[in-house]
C-alpha cells in the first residue's frame, strides 16, 4: 500500500522538471519505508493525511491528476497560502530543496534531530531577489520581484534640459591647435514647418493673419527672449556641438567671423540682419486698415527695441535687425534729428517730437498718431534708441558681457565682406580701427557671452510656432515663397525693396 501511494506520487506532473541525472526524493523515501517494517505495521490503513505546518497546504500539491477534480481549475493565489505564527508575515523567498525534503520526511513519521526554524515574529515588507537561485522541483512558494530600493525618481525620470541650458565641453586653454576642417553653417535644417505649406506663395493673406495673432500673444520680452534664442543658434553662440567645434577650429561662432573660413556663416548673419529688417518693415507697411493699426505696429516695434537693447535682454543682432525696419526709407524716410538740423535737447517731449516728425518725409500721418497716442515709446525711440544705435554702428557702444548678451556683429561682418566704411577718410579711419579692436575683444570674450546668454535664456520654454516664426528660414519662404527663397540674394532684396516702397505709396501717397 505505501509503495502503491508512493508511485502514485512520482506520477504528478512537476513544474519543473528535474533532469534525469538528479534522483527523485520520492524513491528515497519509499526504500526508507521499506527498510523500516515495524514503522509500517505500525501505522493503519488510512487516507494519507499531511501535515498543515508547511508554507502551502500540501494535500492539493501531492495529490495526482487522477485523483484530483482538476488541478488545472484550481488556482491558490498567494493571499490564500496560510502563515504560520501569530503575526502577518509575508513570505520570503523559497528555501533550498534539502530543507523542504527534511520538513517532509519529518510529516511521515520520521524523528528529526531537529525542528524545522519558524518564520521570523517580526513582520516583514520586504522580499529578497530569488533571481539567482534556479528553479527547484518542489517550490512551493511563488516568487515575487524584489521592490527594495525603488524610488520616485527611478520610476518618473527628470526630463533633460534644453539644448541652450546644456553645459558645453570647454577645452582646455593649453590644448593644440586644431585645423579647420571645413565651413560650419549653424542655421537648422530645412524641417516641415507647422506654418507654411510644403509649397508656399510669397505673403500669404493667411499666414501674414496668424503671425499677427501670434505677436499680439505674447509682450516684447517673451519676444525678446525667443529672439535671443534664435540669434544665439544662428551666431554659434550656444548649442555647439563638440564635431562643429573640430570643424571649424574654434569653440564659438564668434571667433569663427573673424576668420577667414567664416565667410559662409558672415554671409547667413547678413541675410539673416537684412530679412529681419524687412520683416520688420513689412509688418507696419502691411497694415491696410486705420491710422491707429499702423501707429500700434509702430509702438509693438519700439516696446521691442526697448526689451532688447543693452541691461534688458542684450540681444544687440535682434536690436539692430528692429531699428533697421523703424530707420528703413519706406517706413521713415529719414535717418536722425541732427541730420535733419533738428535737435532734442533742451526742449520739452511735445516741443522735440514737433521738430522730428516734421522731417519725416515717408508715412508722416502715421509716426504723427504715434506722437499723439504713444508719446513714451516715440521719446524713447528718438532719445534713446536712434543714439544707442547710432553709437554701435560707429564701433563705440556698450559691449561689455553682462549688460550684453549677444554683441552687435553687423559692423565688423561687413568691413570683412569688403564693405566700404561710410563717411569723410579721417572719421572712417578711425571707425575702421574701433572695429576691428571691438572684433578682438569679441572673440577673446565669446566664453563670457556664452554664460551671460545661457544665463538670460536659463529656465526658459519657447513658443514653438514663435520660434519658428523668427527663423531665417521661415522668413526667407515667407518673404518670397518656396520657389523664390532659393533666388540670388541680390536679386531677392532688390525686388523686395521695391514691393515695399509700392505699399508705403499705396498707405500714404505724396502729395
Amino acid at each position: 500500500m505505501w509503495k502503491t501511494e508512493a508511485c502514485c506520487k512520482c506520477r504528478a506532473q512537476p513544474l519543473n522538471p528535474l533532469s534525469p541525472r538528479a534522483p527523485c526524493r520520492c524513491h528515497r523515501m519509499e526504500k526508507t519505508l521499506l527498510a523500516n517494517p515495524g514503522t509500517t505495521a505500525s501505522c493503519p490503513a488510512r487516507a494519507r493525511k499531511w501535515s498543515n505546518s508547511q508554507p502551502a497546504d500540501l494535500t492539493h500539491m501531492g495529490r495526482s491528476r487522477e485523483d484530483s477534480t482538476g488541478i488545472e481549475a484550481f488556482a491558490m493565489p498567494v493571499s490564500a497560502l496560510p502563515r504560520t505564527g501569530s503575526d502577518p508575515v509575508l513570505l520570503k523567498a523559497p528555501a533550498p530543496l534539502g530543507t523542504v525534503a527534511n520538513s517532509l520526511r519529518a510529516s511521515d513519521g520520521q524523528l528529526q534531530a531537529k525542528a524545522p526554524a519558524k518564520p521570523p515574529r517580526t513582520p516583514s515588507f520586504e522580499l529578497p531577489d530569488a533571481s539567482e537561485r534556479p528553479p527547484t522541483y518542489c517550490e512551493l512558494v511563488p516568487r515575487v520581484p524584489c521592490v527594495q530600493g525603488t524610488s520616485l525618481s527611478q520610476s518618473c525620470p527628470e526630463p533633460e534640459a534644453p539644448w541652450w541650458e546644456a553645459e558645453e565641453d570647454e577645452e582646455e586653454e593649453n590644448g593644440c591647435f586644431t585645423r579647420p576642417q571645413a565651413e560650419i553653417s549653424f542655421c537648422p535644417p530645412d524641417t516641415p514647418s507647422c506654418l507654411l505649406g510644403p509649397q508656399n506663395q510669397p505673403l500669404e493673406p493667411q499666414v501674414l493673419h496668424t503671425l499677427r495673432g501670434l505677436f499680439l500673444e505674447h509682450h516684447p520680452g517673451s519676444t525678446a527672449l525667443h529672439l535671443l534664442l534664435v540669434d544665439c543658434q544662428a551666431t554659434g553662440l550656444l548649442g555647439v556641438t563638440r564635431d562643429q567645434r573640430g570643424n571649424m577650429g574654434v569653440s564659438s561662432g564668434l571667433e569663427l567671423l573673424t576668420l577667414p573660413h567664416g565667410r559662409r556663416l558672415r554671409l547667413e548673419l547678413l541675410e539673416r540682419h537684412e530679412t529681419l529688417a524687412l520683416a520688420g518693415a513689412l509688418a507696419v507697411l502691411g497694415c491696410s486698415g486705420p491710422l491707429e493699426e499702423r501707429a500700434a505696429a509702430l509702438r509693438g516695434l519700439v516696446e521691442l527695441a526697448l526689451a532688447l537693447r543693452p541691461g534688458a535682454t542684450g540681444d544687440l543682432p535682434g536690436l539692430a535687425a528692429v531699428m533697421g525696419a523703424l530707420l528703413m526709407p519706406q517706413v521713415r524716410g529719414e535717418h536722425g534729428v541732427e541730420e535733419a538740423g533738428v535737435r532734442v535737447t533742451g526742449k520739452t517731449g511735445e516741443e522735440a517730437c514737433a521738430g522730428l516728425f516734421s522731417q519725416v518725409s515717408r508715412l508722416e500721418h502715421t509716426w504723427r498718431q504715434l506722437r499723439r497716442s504713444h508719446t513714451e515709446a516715440a521719446l524713447a525711440f528718438e532719445q534713446e534708441l536712434k543714439p544707442l544705435m547710432r553709437a554701435l554702428d560707429e564701433g563705440a557702444g556698450p559691449c561689455d558681457p553682462g549688460e550684453v548678451a549677444l554683441p552687435h556683429v553687423a559692423p565688423m561682418v561687413r568691413l570683412l565682406e569688403g564693405e566700404e566704411v561710410a563717411g569723410p577718410l579721417d572719421e572712417s579711419c578711425e571707425r575702421l580701427l574701433r572695429t576691428l579692436h571691438g572684433a578682438r575683444h569679441m572673440a577673446r570674450d565669446a566664453p563670457k557671452f556664452r554664460k551671460v546668454a545661457a544665463q538670460r535664456l536659463r529656465g526658459f520654454r519657447p513658443n514653438p510656432e514663435l520660434r519658428e516664426a523668427l527663423t531665417t528660414g521661415f522668413l526667407r519662404r515667407l518673404l518670397w515663397g518656396s520657389r523664390g527663397a532659393g533666388a540670388p540674394r541680390a536679386e531677392r532684396f532688390g525686388k523686395f525693396q521695391r514691393i515695399l516702397g509700392v505699399l508705403s505709396q499705396r498707405l500714404e501717397p505724396d502729395s
